[in-house]
């Protein structure tokens, strides 16, 4: 290497530190101004380290290119400071953006719920629903909402539920007959009833409703008639006359695969035991997963809620018609009791004791629907209130698949059919 070009790598090596100081002078001033120095760390790490490297070569033979570090380092300190006055300006991170998409990003934050916890027991469901059913069917004036009902008693009592008396809703109910309040006015300065009422009827609203089922002719046992009602159009997820076990299981340890808390209900039952669909829907998740062996993901019509049965039976798992993307109707056979899960080998059981694993998740907004702002609330009351609908089924010989003996139909999904029509039209 003759003289001129010592020279020149000297004088480059020279001006290669100075930027790298600029550099990293520049992040902290940014990381100072945003008080996130963290954010800036890593580039800091890497300048220094390149600062470092070309410092130790600088009385060596072996510097090759420092153009094009220096070229590398000059970039980067030039985009600091575009950011940085960008940042200063308000327009950070959006210089690749339209207008239109700038104004959109400098939106507020949206405002959707975090947090539930859902610990209204069973009597209280049963309760709210027997003065809402009725207030139908006797056409009474004033129409009662059992899942106002449970609102209201949710604020008052910070969703604390485990002192509930039936005396509390009966005055509750008495004040709204006599007129002399509504809803509306008894509510308007409670704080959190609007919480609580959004975050019950994410668990709730799709259970009750208008419905058409078929039944049997009271003269001809043979003819079976459609018949429209009014009331619990969701059912137990174990079918009719299959027995299972359970206790009250949400948040105990689990240590398969990591520590964690048990985000679901068990109910122990038979191998082979027919599974329904709790709520009508459509089929979001089907197939394998470590935790939950051969499972089914079920997501309600307004998106709110997201089902979750898991650990069916080896080897025949679902009903074969299902695929993701199916519409189910509340009632039908999906599945099958089993003990598979806790492998990364598919169609293994490695579960001691053969039971279905009942999720229910809610979903205010979908950055919720997967990661670590999951929500999942207990539903042992909520099955134990379900067990007052079971739906009854039968095997088919031919296929071994179970079947619905009386049909149903939900107007959810009949609308949520049409829209789709209609979108493919």
């Amino acid at each position: 290497m003759n003289r001129f070009e010592k020279i020149k790598n000297a004088v480059m090596c020279e001006l290669i530190l100075v930027l790298s100081i600029l550099i990293i002078f520049t992040y902290q001033n940014i990381g100072n101004d945003s008080q996130s120095n963290s954010k800036h760390s890593s580039k800091e790490k890497k300048v220094e380290t390149m600062a470092v490297q070309i410092n130790s070569k600088q009385n060596t033979n072996d510097i090759e290119d420092n153009d094009e570090t220096t070229d590398l380092l000059t970039v980067e300190l030039n985009q600091i400071l575009k950011n940085k006055s960008l940042k200063e300006s308000g327009e950070a991170n959006n210089q690749n953006k339209s207008d239109s998409e700038d104004d959109k990003d400098k939106k507020e934050e949206k405002s959707y719920i975090k947090w539930v916890e859902f610990n209204v027991n069973c009597a209280a469901l049963e309760d709210a629903y027997n003065y809402d059913v009725q207030s139908v069917i006797n056409n009474e004036d004033v129409r009662l909402n059992w899942i106002e009902l449970l609102a209201y008693l949710g604020a008052r009592n910070g969703g604390n539920f485990s002192k509930y008396k039936k005396k509390d809703m009966e005055t509750l109910v008495d004040k709204l007959k006599s007129k002399e309040v509504d809803m509306s006015s008894l509510t308007k300065d409670m704080k959190y009833y609007n919480y609580y009422y959004e975050a019950y009827s994410a668990v709730l609203s799709g259970l009750v409703g208008e419905y058409e089922v078929e039944t049997t002719d009271e003269n001809n046992a043979e003819q079976k008639l459609w018949v429209k009602k009014y009331g619990l159009k969701a059912f137990s997820p174990i079918a009719k006359f299959y027995d299972y076990n359970d206790y009250d299981d949400f948040g105990v340890s689990r240590s398969y695969g990591y520590k964690r808390n048990h985000l679901g209900h068990d109910m122990m039952g038979q191998v082979g035991t027919p599974i329904v669909a709790v709520e009508s829907g459509y089929v979001e998740a089907l197939g394998w997963n470590q935790y939950g062996g051969w499972r089914i993901g079920i997501r309600s019509f307004d998106k709110k809620r997201y089902y979750y049965y898991a650990h069916l039976r080896k080897n025949f798992p679902y009903n074969k018609s299902l695929t993701v993307g199916s519409v189910v109707q509340a009632g039908d056979v999906i599945g099958y009791l089993g003990r598979t899960g806790y492998s990364r080998k598919e169609n293994t059981n490695n579960i001691d004791t053969s039971h279905l694993h009942f999720g229910l998740q809610l979903i205010f907004d979908e950055s919720q629907k997967e990661g670590i702002n999951e929500i999942w609330v207990d539903c042992y009351s909520l099955t134990k209130f379900l067990y007052r609908n079971r739906c009854e089924t039968k095997k088919d010989l031919e296929t071994k698949e179970y079947f619905r003996v009386y049909q149903f139909k939900d107007p959810a999904a009949e609308k949520y059919l049409e829209q789709i029509k209609n979108a493919n039209n």
